[in-house]
């Protein structure tokens, strides 16, 4: 199973998500061809209403600690509740925050 399965899975058994986007953005940065090791995620779900964006963040690294602790260096997250996602009419921030590490800085 890809890395990108395996976050699909376990987002959907714990979030049952309306809506689920997976991105692999490795290929944006300084690894090895074929790497899945930077994410985007967008996630809409029921289960984040009447909580804060940082407590939405925290639910999904939390459910994904598994796969950052095996290699996945980054993970640009965007959740929002069906109400947020159907008033912001399904828009999602195109770009991830710049990625600081491997051979690009430093030695």
């Amino acid at each position: 199973m890809t890395r990108a399965e395996s976050i699909r899975q376990r987002l959907e058994t714990e979030l049952s998500p309306a809506f689920l986007d997976i991105i692999n953005e490795s290929g944006n940065h300084s690894v090895p061809k074929g790497s899945e090791t930077h994410f985007k995620v967008v996630v809409v779900s029921a289960a984040f209403d009447g909580k804060s964006q940082l407590a939405r963040h925290r639910h999904v690294y939390a459910l994904l600690e598994g796969e950052l602790k095996a290699g996945m260096h980054a993970l640009t997250v965007t959740a929002r509740t069906p109400t947020e996602w159907s008033t912001a009419e399904g828009s999602i921030p195109l770009e991830s925050p710049a990625c600081l590490g491997g051979s690009k800085h430093g030695s």
